[in-house]
């Protein structure tokens, strides 16, 4: 619920494997109020959500059910309160996810989630491509699903088709659904989903809070979508 102030304020999840103070600061340079949370009532108190994670996809489901966060994550997004996943927290959206064995996810998204150095194990010099994949890359516009306002009404909103942003991950996630795919980048020739967006579900492989001012443009529309629009206003961009 809104602080005294009236600024929207949104949980972010504690479960020991996130960027958490980045997170956070992302969310107040764009007027929004953050707590960082492992209480399942502290994310039904807030008007936002977001799943941050850097880690084992296995041990992250395990330690969400030890906290008894799954059903609340499941619960919170089904009942149309604001989700932001971020790099393991976005794969964790997912149905399903091959990483050390076969792990069921929190079935947010229907899709799964495949290993990089399975999808595209060479490039076209034959040599072996380098994971974890690490470093600047450019995200676009997905051409399936998608009207030609581009990103217009989502959370990359303003935000250039080619623009930079910051990616450490072994793994990708396949939507079920074209329609669930809102950007991809490239892994050698491989073009996969790196953000997706179904109703107030909206999830990215990069670092958004790592990726300069696209990245906290990001930030911005989230505020945005939850009503803080002092604050958006004197955002610059």
């Amino acid at each position: 619920m809104p602080d005294e102030a009236g600024r929207p304020c949104v949980a972010i999840v504690d479960y020991g494997l996130g960027n958490l103070f980045s997170v956070a600061q992302a969310c107040r340079h764009v007027g929004l109020d953050s707590t960082v949370t492992s209480a399942p009532d502290d994310l039904w108190r807030a008007d936002g959500v977001i799943l941050p994670g850097i880690g084992a996809f296995g041990h992250a489901m395990r330690t969400l059910d030890r906290l008894g966060l799954r059903s609340t994550l499941i619960e919170v997004a089904a009942a149309g309160k604001p989700v932001v996943g971020i790099c393991l927290g976005f794969q964790l959206l997912f149905s399903e996810s091959c990483e050390f064995g076969t792990h069921a996810g929190l079935g947010i998204v229907d899709g799964v989630v495949d290993n990089l150095r399975d999808a595209a194990p060479a490039a076209a010099t034959g040599r072996m491509l380098k994971v974890p994949h690490v470093g600047w890359h450019g995200i676009h516009r997905s051409s399936t699903g998608r009207s030609d306002d581009g990103w217009a009404g989502t959370l990359l909103a303003g935000i250039p088709d080619g623009a930079p942003m910051y990616f450490v991950h072994s793994f990708y996630a396949r939507p079920a659904r074209d329609t669930a795919t809102l950007a991809t980048a490239r892994f050698g020739e491989l073009a996969y989903c790196c953000a997706i967006q179904v109703g107030d579900v909206f999830g990215c492989q990069f670092h958004p809070e790592r990726s300069g001012a696209d990245g906290l443009r990001l930030y911005g529309n989230f505020a945005r979508r939850l009503g803080v629009k002092a604050a958006a206003q004197s955002l610059p961009w």
